[in-house]
């Protein structure tokens, strides 16, 4: 593939990434899920898409980015819960070679770094290790369960959807 269409193609992918994402977290924030101490973000499930395409990489950061600016978050959460996002996609896609380990690396991320967040950006009354315990809770929902069953959704029409010569 040519270099131009290359970039055409991470291009698209990574807008529609970013959009999916973004359409996804305002349903959650719609039923009450997206934020607070215990959220099951349905967007958090895209999260496994580095496994596939690079491009899910800055989608999933700029669609969390919009989703945390869109839903009213402080300046830290846009911030935090954004690099959270970000760490999390390109740890996924380091470990790509390894289907079962794609949502590993968003929970991980998001529960070491969102409830520092909810502590300092929000005031959580709750202890740092409780708020890690559900948001960890939240992510394997989300990421764990959702994603896993996207990635293997996803697995058998991997070359269609994704294109896989950009790799």
């Amino acid at each position: 593939m040519k270099k131009q269409k290359k970039s055409v193609l991470f291009l698209a992918q990574g807008a529609i990434i970013a959009a999916m994402y973004v359409a996804l977290t305002l349903v959650s924030n719609a039923f009450g899920l997206a934020s607070g101490v215990i959220q099951v973000r349905i967007s958090e499930a895209l999260t496994i898409l580095p496994y596939f395409t690079p491009a899910a990489i800055p989608g999933l950061f700029v669609g969390c980015l919009v989703s945390n600016i869109l839903a009213g978050g402080v300046i830290w959460d846009v911030i935090f819960g954004s690099l959270a996002t970000l760490i999390g996609a390109v740890a996924t896609y380091w470990l790509r070679r390894i289907k079962g380990l794609a949502p590993v690396p968003p929970i991980v991320s998001n529960m070491l770094i969102i409830p520092f967040v909810l502590r300092y950006a929000y005031g959580a009354p709750d202890a740092i290790w409780f708020m890690m315990v559900t948001v960890g809770a939240g992510e394997l929902i989300s990421a764990g369960l959702l994603g896993m069953l996207l990635l293997l959704a996803l697995d058998k029409h991997r070359d269609a959807i994704f294109n896989n010569n950009m790799q």
